[in-house]
């Protein structure tokens, strides 16, 4: 299996990336620096054209939008800024869209494709205890974003899903968080696994439960 995730240079990305090639499968793991083989800024069009001028008549059997920033983590009302929003929404937002777009022509070389989208609790209508305004709505947007890819790419077999990673103790997560970087790596590679084009369009947590939209 050939698998491309963006964001692969640290956290969950880094740690999905180990695990899968552990597993045998080939990954071609991408970063917006020089920390992996393959420099990809998900936001960038161009960047986006390269990648899949490299990949050209290569098979991707699952494609896994990882990449994401979270800048306004225990921001203040009023400290958000328009740069806070336009980035966030470029990586997190954008760079989904345009990593399915610029790779769809190689999902759709594969037997079984798949598209993994790493979204989040956050961006659940459900779950709205306050703050984090700028994460938690290109959160909302991305779940958005796979709902309606999963609805238009099922008639040519392509499965999405989209997935709460858990509060994982990363860079961004936090020392706080709940669970460490590999339980929570291996979780999602099972979901993953699970996912075909009968569940297309989940909402799923990494360890297998239904989230709430």
């Amino acid at each position: 299996m050939h698998v491309v995730i963006t964001g692969a240079s640290r956290g969950i990305g880094k740690e999905m990336t180990a695990q899968l090639r552990d597993a045998g499968h080939e990954v071609t793991g991408t970063a917006r620096d020089h920390s992996t083989a393959t420099r990809l800024n998900v936001s960038d069009p161009g960047q986006q054209a390269r990648l899949a001028a490299q990949l050209q008549g290569r098979a991707v059997d699952l494609l896994v939008c990882n990449a994401g920033v979270y800048l306004d983590k225990r921001m203040d009302l009023n400290d958000y800024t328009a740069e806070v929003w336009s980035q966030t929404l470029a990586t997190n937002v954008t760079g989904v869209f345009l990593s399915v777009q610029a790779l769809l022509p190689n999902l759709r070389l594969a037997a079984e494709p798949k598209i993994a989208i790493i979204s989040s609790q956050m961006a659940s209508h459900a779950r709205a205890p306050g703050g984090s305004y700028a994460y938690r709505a290109s959160k909302a947007a991305a779940l958005n974003i796979g709902r309606n890819l999963a609805a238009d790419l099922k008639p040519e077999g392509i499965a999405v899903g989209i997935y709460h990673p858990g509060w994982v103790r990363t860079d961004m997560g936090g020392e706080e968080g709940e669970i460490e970087v590999d339980e929570a790596a291996a979780g999602l590679v099972n979901e993953f696994d699970a996912l075909c084009i009968e569940n297309t369009g989940c909402f799923h947590t990494w360890d297998g439960r239904v989230h709430a939209f």
